[in-house]
């Protein structure tokens, strides 16, 4: 997948090792899904643990099996899981895999690779850490086919967490970044303590789609 430009409005590449079985998920018109994890890693010595949603039509489990190392190119997608011990939906991330191949058949070389063209959907939420850095939390609706949406959590630093900032509901973004997954405790009901994982794009580059940069020049 190549960064240049913004030939898709939601694509994403991801190079790792699978650190999961696979196992199904669901089927639609006699076509499996299985569902399995990615670990990506950072340029830190941290990785990223990532769910991959795949047909069975292009599975291949004897060649990318548990530990091997795989290169997929896909889609970011949203659903809404009902989560008992919450009693609430909760909004879910996976990576819809459009292909997969072995790492050395990819270019370019940056192993998590995130492209997006949406709509604000929430209020952006700015705030600065204990130490002052500058993050802003969106929530990025991204059209789809049958006229369907995707609701993709996106966080921002600096100045584009500033920009972020002045963004409004409906206004639409172009960015690019990466997935990543982030773990957290939240406290049950019984107070329990549970370890949760979330997953966002973390972005590096965010600027105005067409529609607000057309409005920007005409003030000028």
């Amino acid at each position: 997948m190549q960064r240049e430009g913004f030939a898709s409005n939601n694509a994403i590449g991801i190079v790792g090792k699978v650190v999961s079985d696979y196992t199904f998920s669901h089927e639609v018109f006699g076509e499996g899904f299985y569902r399995f994890f990615v670990e990506v890693k950072r340029l830190s010595a941290a990785a990223d643990v990532l769910p991959v949603m795949i047909s069975e039509r292009i599975m291949d489990k004897a060649r990318f099996g548990l530990g091997c190392m795989v290169y997929i190119t896909g889609q970011i997608r949203s659903y809404n899981s009902y989560m008992e011990s919450e009693n609430r939906n909760r909004l879910l991330l996976t990576i819809f895999a459009r292909d997969c191949e072995a790492p050395e058949e990819r270019t370019g070389k940056n192993p998590n690779d995130v492209c997006l063209n949406g709509y604000i959907c929430k209020p952006p939420v700015y705030r600065t850490t204990p130490f002052g850095r500058e993050i802003a939390d969106l929530l990025v609706a991204v059209n789809r086919s049958y006229n369907k949406s995707d609701y993709i959590p996106c966080i921002t630093w600096g100045r584009n967490a500033r920009f972020a900032a002045k963004l409004a509901v409906g206004d639409n973004i172009k960015l690019l970044g990466r997935m990543q997954s982030r773990t957290y405790q939240k406290k049950a009901d019984d107070n329990e303590v549970l370890e949760k994982v979330a997953y966002e794009v973390s972005v590096s580059k965010l600027e105005a789609g067409e529609a607000r940069a057309e409005a920007e020049s005409g003030t000028e």
